[in-house]
C-alpha cells in the first residue's frame, strides 16, 4: 500500500477511522482496562542515566507547548499545570489557523507529549526540572526561517497563519528529538532507561513521519508569498540543522535528495531520513542544543531557549569549553 494519499483517499480514511473510534469509545470495558503492556519502571535507573534521560524534557516541553497552543490555544498551564512546575509561560505561543485534519493531528501530538513528560519525570525523579522559558513567537520562527533560506521574508513567516506554514514549522521539531534519542541509546545503561528511550523514539519517529508525509504530498506546492516550494524549504531547513550541529558529513535531509543520498542510492524521494543503510542518524545533547539554540554553540543560548535549556547536562555544556557526550 502506498504511503501517500490523495484528498479523496484521506476523506475516506477519516470517515473509516471516525467510525472506528466512535465505536471504540463506546466500549466501556476497553476504556476501563489498564493495559498490562504500559511502561512500568522497575527502578533500576542509575544516577548518570537519570541525568541523560532528563535532558530530553527540554524538547518535550517545547513540543508540548507548540503543539498544544497551535491546536488548542492553550498549553501545559491548562492541560496539566503540575507538569510545568511553575516554569515561565512560553513567549509568543498562539492558536494557529488550522484545517480540521491538521488540528486533529496536532492535538493528538500535544497530548502524546504530555504523556512523554509524565513518563520521563516518572523515571528521572529528582533530576527533572520545571519548564524552561520557550520562545515560540512569530519573530523567533521568522528568524529561523530567514537563517535557513538566506533571504529576508516579507511578510515575516508565521507558523500560525495556516496549516501548511504550521506543518513546515513542525518539520523543525520532532526530528531533532528523535535523533537525540537515537544518540542517547548506547549511552544508557539501565533497562528502564532503554525501554523509556525506545518508547519515546517510536512515537517521535511516528510524528516526524506524519509531518513529512503531509509535506511530501505537497512537496511541489509553492509557499506564498515566498515563491519557494515545500521541498525547497525543507531542504534548506535540514541543511541549516546539519550546519549548526557541526556534524561530520550529512545528518539531516529534506523531502527530495539527489539519488546518491536516497534509499539504496536508487530514488530521490526521501519521505523518511536515514543514512546509507536507511538507519536513523544520531545526535549528542551538545549537537541538539547547537540546533535548538540556533547559535551552533551549546554554550550560547538563543532560539527556542532564550535563557538556555535546563538540567544537569545542559548546564554543564553551557559552562564548559568543550564537553562531548
Amino acid at each position: 500500500m502506498g504511503l501517500i494519499f490523495g484528498t479523496s483517499s484521506v476523506v475516506v480514511l477519516i470517515l473509516l477511522f471516525s467510525g472506528f473510534f466512535v465505536s471504540y469509545a463506546h466500549d466501556e470495558e476497553a476504556c476501563g482496562e489498564v493495559s498490562s503492556a504500559a511502561f512500568a519502571p522497575k527502578g533500576d535507573v542509575t544516577p548518570d542515566d537519570k541525568k541523560l534521560l532528563a535532558f530530553p524534557l527540554n524538547l518535550e516541553y517545547l513540543e508540548t507547548e507548540f503543539f498544544a497552543y497551535g491546536a488548542l490555544g492553550y498549553g501545559l498551564d491548562k492541560l496539566d499545570p503540575g507538569l510545568a512546575e511553575n516554569g515561565p509561560a512560553p513567549k509568543g505561543a498562539q492558536k494557529a489557523k488550522l484545517d480540521i485534519l491538521v488540528r486533529d493531528i496536532i492535538a493528538q501530538f500535544a497530548l502524546q507529549e504530555v504523556g512523554h513528560l509524565k513518563a520521563i519525570k516518572g523515571v528521572v525523579k529528582e533530576e527533572g526540572f520545571p519548564r524552561p522559558l520557550l520562545d515560540l513567537s512569530v519573530e523567533n520562527w521568522n528568524t529561523i526561517m530567514e537563517k535557513a533560506l538566506g533571504i529576508k521574508l516579507d511578510p515575516p513567516f508565521s507558523p500560525y497563519e495556516n496549516s501548511l506554514n504550521y506543518m513546515l514549522a513542525s518539520y523543525a521539531i520532532p526530528y531533532v528529538g528523535l535523533t537525540g534519542y537515537v544518540g542517547a541509546n548506547p549511552l544508557t545503561q539501565s533497562s528502564d532507561g532503554k525501554r523509556l528511550l525506545a518508547g519515546l523514539l517510536g512515537v517521535e519517529s511516528g510524528q516526524d513521519a506524519v509531518i513529512r508525509t503531509y509535506l511530501y504530498e505537497r512537496k511541489d506546492t509553492v509557499v506564498e508569498p515566498y515563491k519557494l516550494t515545500v521541498h525547497e524549504i525543507t531542504s534548506k531547513l535540514s541543511l541549516l540543522r546539519s550546519n549548526l550541529d557541526d556534524a561530520t558529513g550529512i545528518d539531516d535531509e529534506g523531502l527530495v535528495v539527489p539519488k546518491c543520498l536516497g534509499a539504496e542510492q536508487k530514488i530521490e524521494g526521501n519521505i523518511l531520513v536515514g543514512d546509507k543503510f536507511s538507519l536513523s542518524f544520531a545526535r549528542t545533547p551538545q549537537q541538539v542544543l547547537e540546533i535548538v539554540y540556533g547559535t551552533g554553540d551549546a554554550r550560547k543560548p538563543g532560539g527556542f531557549y532564550p535563557d538556555g535549556a535546563s538540567g544537569a547536562i545542559a548546564t554543564k555544556l553551557r559552562k564548559a569549553a568543550n564537553v562531548y557526550f
